[in-house]
C-alpha cells in the first residue's frame, strides 16, 4: 500500500498512467463503451462510476491545455447530467472540453494510450483525458 495514493487506483492502472507522456490520453469508458476492440491496453473497474474514476485519475494526472478533456456529444446534443459530474470530476472549466459526435469519439479513442473501463451504466458517460505536463513541487529548490 502506498501513502496519498488514491485507493481506487490500482497498481496497474498506476502503471499506466505513470508510462504516458504529455497529451497522451486515456479515456474513463461507460460499462457500454467497445474498450476492448478499440484499445490495445484496457483496465476493468467495473464497480466505479466514470466520475469516481476520473477524479481519482486527475490527482496523479495535469489536464493538458484546452481541450483536455473530450466528452462524447449525447444523441440530442444536451449535456447530461453524468456529463457535468465528468467535468466537475476533472476541475474542468467549459473551455477545457471539447465534444466529440460519437463515432469520431471512438476515432479519437481508438488512438488513445490507455482505456479505463468502468461500471457506469449511464449513457454518454465516457471521459477522454489529455495528460499534461508533471511538475515536481520541489523542483526549483533542487536548483
Amino acid at each position: 500500500m502506498l501513502h496519498g495514493i488514491h485507493p481506487i487506483l490500482t497498481g496497474e492502472l498506476l502503471l499506466h498512467l505513470d508510462a504516458m507522456g504529455h497529451s497522451d490520453a486515456v479515456v474513463i469508458a461507460d460499462a457500454h463503451f467497445p474498450a476492448h476492440r478499440l484499445g490495445s491496453r484496457v483496465v476493468d473497474l467495473p464497480m466505479l462510476s466514470t466520475p469516481q474514476v476520473l477524479a481519482a485519475i486527475r490527482t496523479v494526472i495535469p489536464l493538458d491545455d484546452a481541450p483536455g478533456l473530450d466528452l462524447m456529444t449525447s444523441a440530442d446534443g444536451e449535456v447530461l447530467g453524468v456529463q457535468h459530474e465528468l467535468i466537475a470530476a476533472a476541475g474542468a472549466t467549459s473551455g477545457d472540453v471539447r465534444f466529440v459526435d460519437r463515432f469520431s469519439y471512438y476515432e479519437v479513442a481508438a488512438s488513445a494510450y490507455l482505456i479505463v473501463r468502468t461500471g457506469e451504466t449511464r449513457k454518454y458517460g465516457n471521459a477522454l483525458l489529455r495528460k499534461g505536463v508533471v511538475g515536481h513541487d520541489n523542483a526549483r529548490a533542487a536548483e
